[in-house]
């Protein structure tokens, strides 16, 4: 019974840990970042949060807007580490970025088909040219994070039921 409490409660902490969203660089200037908001608008990225009356057009400034399109673009490309770079304007963390009334989507289930039915949610003022690095930035040997998390969480595992 103990190992069946564990083996949940470990299950739980590691569904939890899993989501990921990408967000923009705070340091970098206003051109840069709108650069990656134009590109991922122009893109698959669900961009209408982020326009006047949106749930996430405030606070109204590039920098909020910029990480909003890019984990838009990101959760629609079934979070490929490669889709969140633009240039090295954006980076992929595990800190959920939504605010109050602003919630970012944290799967590619809740960030839905990236189908805009043929209109335009893209925030006007657009530059294209833009686009994700074709390099991966991931260094785990191939494993994804979530992947290599699951695997110590077997090892742990294995290792109690053995002692």
């Amino acid at each position: 019974m103990k190992v069946t409490i564990f083996v949940v409660t470990i299950c739980a902490i590691v569904r939890a840990s899993e989501a990921t969203w990408c967000v923009c660089q705070p340091n970098l200037n206003d051109t840069a970042l709108q650069k990656t908001i134009d590109y991922a608008c122009g893109h698959g990225a669900d961009c209408a949060p982020i326009l006047q009356n949106g749930a996430c057009y405030n606070p109204n400034n590039v920098k909020a807007h910029c990480s909003y399109a890019a984990n838009s673009y990101y959760q629609r490309k079934g979070e490929d580490s490669t889709s969140c770079d633009f240039g090295g304007t954006a980076e992929i963390t595990s800190t959920n970025p939504s605010t109050n009334g602003c919630t970012y989507p944290a799967s590619p289930s809740e960030a839905g088909s990236g189908s805009t039915n043929g209109t335009s949610s893209q925030p006007s003022g657009s530059v294209y040219g833009l686009g994700p690095s074709a390099q991966p930035e991931n260094t785990n040997l191939g494993f994804q994070t979530k992947t290599h998390a699951a695997l110590w969480i077997v090892f742990i595992f294995f290792v109690l039921i053995a002692s």
